[in-house]
C-alpha cells in the first residue's frame, strides 16, 4: 500500500472535519471483488459522516484481501472514490529442470495454478519447496531461479528454472558395537546404503544419500535387532561427515546390542471371553523359550484380532504389551483383548457403478444386511470384486452406526471391459492384422462375457462367437458356449479347424471352481513348407476329427484380475479325446502362479511373481501332431517364436520337422515395478526356463519310416523386460526377450505383445 488518503484528510480538515456526510461511494480499478462485497467490507456507508478513521479502517480491510498492490481514496462533495491497483494475474506457470515428465509431482510442488494472483511471497514458498524436495533426495547446492515475464494483457508468465545440485554418495558406513548380527544384514532394511561397485547397475546400491529417510534408518536397524530378540538394543542417530569438494560422505552408527530375550510366557487377557483361548493360541506363532521376534509379535496381534473379528466383533481392540525381566533376560508377552459388542451389518451401500448392476456386485460380497460382521469375509469380498476384472479399484468402508450396527459402503471405479475394433494392427507373430471384433466381459453391466470376432492376418484367420456367464441366474453355476472357425499357419504347415464348445461350471467355495466342457472339432492340414521329404507328409499331416471332454478344477484367491498383488492361482485339467472322432488321447495340464507385493518390506510398489506350467499327454490310439505340446511365445517361453520349441523328427535324408512333445514344463520368475504411475504403466523384469520332451509318434513309427532319430529333449531359457500398461483399450503388455544360448535351428523372437491378458 503506497498511498494513504492524505489528500482527503487535508480536504476534510479544511472543510471542518465531520461537518459533511457520505453521499455516494465508488470503486475504480476493481475486478476480482464485486462492488456489493467491497461495500460490506467498509466501516461506513452512504449517509454516514465523513470519518477519517473509518476510511482508514476500510482501506486496510480491502488491502488485507490480498488482491491489491495499492489503494488510495479521494473525496469531493461527499463522493468517496476508492482507487485500487490490482495485482497481475498469472497466465502461465512452468517448472523446468525438475520432474519434467511428472505432472502430478509438479502440481504438488507448485500449488499455484493458472489464473492465480501474482504474489512474490507465494513464489518464494514454491522455491523453498523445490529446494527442500531436492535436499530430501540427497542433492545439495541446488539453485532455483524465478523468472517473470509481463504479457501484453497485463498478466504475468512465471517460470521456475531448476539447476539440480549434486548427489551426496555414501562411500562408507561403519557400525560400532555390532557383534550379535552381521552388519551386512542392515542393508536389507535401511535406505541410506554404502555405495557398491557398479552401483549404477540394477540391483546394486548406488549409495545416493536420502536425507528424508535418515531419521528412520536407526529405527529400522533397531527393529531388525528386535526381530532377533535384542529388546535392549540402542541405535544412535548416524554421525555423517561430508566432503563437499567431492560430494562424498562417510557415516557411522553407534550401536549397543544388549542381550537376547527369550519368551517366558504368553498371556491372553480377554475382558469378556468370546472365544476359546486354545483357538487363539493356535493362531499365535511366538513360542515359549524361543528368541523374541517383534515382527511375529505384531503379526500375532493381527491374527488374534482377525480371529475375534470373524465372530462379529468388528470393534475389537488388541493391546499388546511386553513385560521384560532384565535379570533373567526373558520377556512375558501380554495381549489385552477388549472385544466390544457384537456387530451386525445394517446395510450394504453400492456406489461408483455407473454401468455394472448392483446385483452383480452384491453376488460377489460375502456379507449382506443382517449378517454378523466378519473381517475375513470383508477382505475376501474386496478380493472377489477385484478378480472379476470389472473394476479398476474397489474399497469397502465400514461406517459405524452404533456399538452394535454398521453400514458397509462399497465404492467402485469401473474399468473398461469391452471394446469394438474396426481396422487393423500388427501382431508380433501373425504380421499385419485386419479385424472386426466386439468383445465385452461385462456386457450391459450384466457380468456376461460376449465376443464376436472376424480376424485375418498373414498367418491366421479366426471367426468366432462366444458367450459365457460366470454366475447363471446369480447362482454358483456358470455356462459357456462358443463356435469357431480358424486357420493357423504354424512354422511347417497350416491347419484349419471348425468346432463348437459347450460347458458348465460350479463354484464349490469362494476360491475353488470346477468346470466340465465338451468340444467337437474338425481339423485339416495343408500348405506344407517344412524340409521333411514330401513322401512322408501324409503320415504327419492326417486330417482328423476330435471329440473330447475336459474337466478342470481351479483355485484363485488373488486380489485383482489383471494385476494381482497377493494370492495364488492353481488349476488342474484333464482332457479325454476319443468319445467319437479320430483322435484318441489323454492330456493333463497343471498351472500354478503365486503373487506377492513387496511394498510392506521394501517400501516400494514391487510385485514378485512366480508361474509354473506342466503338461503331460498319453497316446491311447491316435494323437495328432497338432494336439501335442510346443513351447515358445509369450505364454510359455518368451524369446522364442510361438510353438517353435519342440522335439524334432529327422528322416533318412536328414530332413527335419517339429513333431511336438508329450511332456513340457516351463517356469517364469518376474519382478514388476512402477514405470510411469500416473499413466498406469509398469515394467517387469523376467527369467523364463522351459523343458520339453517326446518320442516319435506311434502312428508314424507304425509305418516304419526310415529315420535318423532327432532331438527328443529340449531345454531353453530366456530373460528380458515387459512393459505393462493399462491403456484406454485395456491392459497391453509389450515384451522384449533375449534367448540364453540359443541352439542352431532355433526360431527366436525378441519382441511380442498381448492385449487384454492378466499380467
Amino acid at each position: 500500500m503506497k498511498h494513504y488518503f492524505w489528500p482527503i484528510i487535508a480536504l476534510l480538515w479544511s472543510a471542518h472535519l465531520y461537518a459533511g456526510s457520505v453521499t455516494s461511494i465508488h470503486f475504480e480499478g476493481m475486478n476480482h471483488i464485486s462492488e456489493g462485497v467491497a461495500k460490506r467490507m467498509l466501516s461506513f456507508g452512504v449517509g454516514d459522516p465523513l470519518d477519517p478513521q473509518k476510511i482508514d479502517a476500510s482501506v486496510k480491510a480491502l488491502f488485507e484481501q490480498g488482491y491489491f498492490d495499492d489503494i488510495w481514496v479521494e473525496e469531493q462533495d461527499g463522493v468517496v472514490t476508492f482507487h485500487l491497483k490490482e495485482k497481475p494475474v498469472i497466465s502461465k506457470i512452468e517448472l523446468k529442470g525438475y520432474k519434467d515428465n511428472d505432472d502430478e509431482a509438479q502440481e504438488s510442488l507448485l500449488q499455484i495454478k493458472k489464473g492465480s494472483l501474482y504474489d512474490p511471497k507465494r513464489l518464494e514458498a514454491v522455491k523453498k519447496r523445490i529446494i527442500d524436495a531436492l535436499s530430501e533426495t540427497g542433492k545439495i547446492d541446488s539453485v532455483v531461479e524465478i523468472e517473470t515475464e509481463k504479457q501484453e494483457n497485463g498478466s504475468v508468465k512465471v517460470l521456475f528454472r531448476v539447476n539440480e545440485g549434486e548427489n551426496i554418495v555414501i562411500e562408507k558406513v561403519d557400525y560400532d558395537g555390532v557383534g550379535g548380527l552381521e552388519s551386512a544384514s542392515f542393508d536389507e532394511v535401511i535406505a541410506n546404503k554404502e555405495h557398491e561397485f557398479m552401483g549404477w547397475f540394477w540391483g546394486r546400491n548406488d549409495g545416493k544419500m536420502q536425507l528424508a529417510q535418515m531419521e528412520y534408518d536407526p529405527l529400522r536397524i533397531r527393529d531388525l535387532y528386535m526381530q532377533h530378540g535384542y529388546l535392549d538394543a540402542k541405535v544412535d542417530e548416524p554421525f555423517v561427515r561430508v566432503d563437499f569438494d567431492n560430494y562424498l560422505a562417510r557415516m557411522s552408527y553407534q550401536i549397543s546390542e544388549g542381550e537376547i530375550y527369550r519368551v517366558s510366557d504368553i498371556v491372553l487377557m480377554q475382558r469378556k471371553e468370546v472365544i476359546d483361548e486354545q483357538k487363539l493360541r493356535e493362531a499365535i506363532k511366538l513360542e515359549k523359550q524361543q528368541a523374541f521376534n517383534i515382527k511375529t509379535f505384531r503379526e500375532d496381534a493381527e491374527r488374534i484380532k482377525t480371529a475375534i473379528a470373524d465372530l462379529g466383533y468388528a470393534f475389537v481392540q488388541v493391546s499388546p504389551d511386553l513385560r521384560k525381566d532384565k535379570e533373567s533376560k526373558s520377556v512375558e508377552v501380554v495381549y489385552a483383548i477388549d472385544p466390544g459388542e457384537k456387530v451386525r451389518v445394517r446395510n450394504v451401500i453400492i456406489s461408483g457403478n455407473n454401468r455394472t448392476l448392483d446385483r452383480i456386485i452384491r453376488r460377489e460380497l460375502f456379507l449382506a444386511p443382517g449378517d454378523w460382521y466378519n473381517l475375513t469375509d470383508l477382505k475376501d469380498s474386496r478380493n472377489a470384486l477385484g478378480r472379476t476384472g470389472y473394476f479398476e479399484s474397489n474399497t469397502i468402508e465400514e461406517k459405524r452406526i452404533d456399538a452394535q450396527t454398521m453400514d458397509l459402503i462399497v465404492k467402485t471405479k469401473e474399468a473398461p471391459t469391452g471394446n469394438i475394433q474396426l481396422g487393423g494392427g500388427y501382431g508380433s507373430y501373425g504380421g499385419i492384422l485386419l479385424s472386426v471384433a466386439v468383445n465385452d466381459r461385462n456386457i450391459f453391466g450384466s457380468g456376461i462375457n460376449v465376443g464376436v470376432q472376424l480376424e485375418r492376418s498373414q498367418r491366421s484367420e479366426n471367426y468366432s462367437f462366444n458367450i459365457s456367464n460366470p454366475r447363471l441366474d446369480d447362482s454358483d453355476f456358470s455356462g459357456n458356449f462358443s463356435l469357431y472357425q480358424t486357420r493357423y499357419e504354424y512354422n511347417d504347415y497350416s491347419v484349419a479347424t471348425q468346432g463348437v464348445t459347450v460347458g458348465t461350471g460350479h463354484r464349490f467355495t469362494r476360491h475353488i471352481t470346477g468346470y466340465l466342457s465338451y468340444t467337437y472339432a474338425d481339423n485339416g492340414y495343408d500348405d506344407y513348407e517344412g524340409t521333411l521329404s514330401q513322401s512322408y507328409y501324409g503320415m504327419f499331416f492326417e486330417s482328423y476329427a476330435k471329440s473330447a471332454v475336459t474337466v478342470s478344477l481351479n483355485f484363485d484367491n488373488t486380489d485383482d484380475f489383471y494385476l494381482p498383488r497377493e494370492g495364488m492361482i492353481a488349476s488342474q485339467s484333464f482332457e479325454r479325446a476319443g468319445l467319437g472322432g479320430d483322435a484318441d488321447y489323454f492330456k493333463s495340464r497343471t498351472n500354478f502362479g503365486i503373487y506377492q507385493g513387496l511394498e510392506e518390506w521394501l517400501d516400494a510398489d514391487l510385485i514378485a511373481r512366480y508361474k509354473v506350467r506342466y503338461s503331460y499327454a498319453s497316446d491311447l490310439g491316435y494323437m495328432p501332431l497338432a494336439e501335442r505340446y510346443y513351447l515358445g511365445g509369450i505364454r510359455t517361453l518368451r524369446g522364442y517364436q510361438s510353438y517353435s520349441v519342440s522335439p524334432n523328427y529327422v528322416d533318412e535324408y536328414g530332413s527335419r520337422r517339429r513333431m511336438g512333445g508329450m511332456q513340457s514344463f516351463s517356469q517364469s520368475a518376474e519382478l514388476s515395478f512402477p514405470l510411469l504411475p500416473k499413466a498406469k504403466m509398469r515394467l517387469a523384469a523376467f527369467y523364463d526356463w522351459g523343458w520339453i520332451e517326446g518320442d516319435v509318434p506311434e502312428h508314424i513309427a507304425y509305418h516304419n519310416i526310415p529315420t535318423q532319430g532327432g532331438d527328443q529333449e529340449h531345454i531353453r531359457s530366456s530373460y528380458g523386460v515387459a512393459m505393462e500398461w493399462f491403456s484406454p483399450m485395456g491392459p497391453i503388455q509389450l515384451v522384449y526377450a533375449k534367448p540364453i544360448d540359443p541352439q542352431r535351428g532355433d526360431r527366436t523372437a525378441n519382441f511380442e505383445f498381448t492385449i487384454g491378458q492378466r499380467f
